[in-house]
C-alpha cells in the first residue's frame, strides 16, 4: 500500500498543477517546524524529540534537512521530504505539504467535508458516553474531557509518566496500539503521527471505528486524501499572519502560542454531518 504522505503529495500536486512556488523560509523550533512559502502561505508540523542521534558527526548530519540550503527550494522538492525515513526532514516536508494544502483550500475549497472555525475537533466528532475510546499520543485537553465520561479510555504514548498519577490506568504500550485501536468505537490521533511514522498501520487498525480524529496543528493537511483513508475528523489550524508564527516557531513556542496568529479549525467528513 502506497504511504500516505506519498498519496498526499500526489493529490496536491493533481489539484495545483505547473504551482512555481519555493519554499521562502523554514524554521525547526523546539517544538514545531514551520514553512513559509514564497506565497505567504505558513504551514506547521511536530518536531521529534525522540532522535536516536544528534546532528553534529558527519554520519547523521548526512541524513539531516540541509540546514542554510533549503530556503529558495522548489516547494514541491522539500515537500518530497515528508516521505524521508528521517524523521526530522519529515517535519519539514509535512509543513511544507501543510502549506501547500492551505493554498489548495483556499483554491478549491475543502472538498468532501465542511470547515468549522474554532469548533474543538473532539466536539465535531460528538463522542458518546457509551464509547470506547482510544487516544494514541497522550493529547492533554481531550484526557480531561473524556475522563469519566465514556465506557472506556485508552492512551498509547511511549511514556507512561506523560500521565497523571490518577491517568496511569489508561495508558497502553505502543505494542498493544494495533489491538487497542481495533476494539475502540473512536480513535483519536495527534497529528504528530505524520511525523513520527506508522500512520498507515494506525490507520488500517482503526478500519471499524465509528470515528477517527486527527488533531494538533500538524493535522492541516489537505483533507480529500485523508477521508479516503478513514479519518472523518480534521481538527487543525488556519494561519493567520504567517510571519509572526514563524517567529514563535523559532523562538521555541508550543501551540499554546498560536492563538495570536492562527485560528482553530475542523474539517468534517460530509457523511458524518447531520
Amino acid at each position: 500500500m502506497q504511504d500516505i504522505s506519498e498519496i498526499w503529495l500526489h493529490d496536491l500536486q493533481e489539484k495545483l498543477p505547473n504551482e512555481p512556488l519555493t519554499v521562502a523560509d523554514v524554521r525547526i523550533g523546539v517544538f514545531y517546524t514551520a514553512a513559509g512559502l514564497s506565497n505567504g502561505h505558513v504551514g506547521i508540523a511536530f518536531t521529534p524529540r525522540d532522535l536516536n542521534d544528534t546532528v553534529c558527526c558527519p554520519k547523521s548530519a548526512a541524513s539531516a534537512p540541509p540546514a542554510g540550503r533549503m530556503a529558495g527550494q522548489a516547494a514541491w522538492k522539500l515537500a518530497e521530504y515528508a516521505c524521508s525515513p528521517v524523521p526530522l526532514r519529515r517535519s519539514v516536508g509535512v509543513a511544507v505539504l501543510n502549506a501547500l494544502s492551505a493554498l489548495a483550500m483556499e483554491r478549491h475549497g475543502v472538498c468532501g467535508g465542511k470547515l468549522l472555525v474554532g469548533v474543538d475537533a473532539l466536539d465535531a466528532a460528538e463522542v458518546r458516553p457509551d464509547d470506547r475510546v482510544a487516544m494514541v499520543g497522550g493529547f492533554v485537553p481531550f484526557i480531561k474531557k473524556l475522563k469519566g465520561k465514556i465506557s472506556d479510555l485508552w492512551v498509547i504514548d511511549k511514556r507512561p509518566q506523560a500521565l497523571k498519577a490518577d491517568e496511569r490506568s489508561f495508558w497502553c504500550a505502543p505494542e498493544q496500539a494495533g489491538e487497542t485501536l481495533s476494539k475502540a468505537s473512536v480513535v483519536i490521533m495527534t497529528g504528530s503521527t505524520l511525523v513520527e511514522g506508522g500512520l498507515d498501520e494506525l490507520l488500517d487498525a482503526a478500519r471499524n471505528a465509528r470515528r477517527v480524529i486527527m488533531a494538533g496543528p500538524t493535522a492541516s493537511p489537505w483533507p480529500p486524501t485523508f477521508f479516503a483513508r478513514g479519518v472523518h475528523v480534521l481538527g487543525g489550524i488556519r494561519v493567520k499572519d504567517g510571519a509572526k508564527l514563524l517567529q514563535v516557531v523559532s523562538e521555541g513556542g508550543s501551540g499554546y502560542f498560536f492563538e495570536d496568529f492562527a485560528e482553530k479549525v475542523c474539517i468534517v467528513k460530509e457523511e458524518q454531518l447531520h
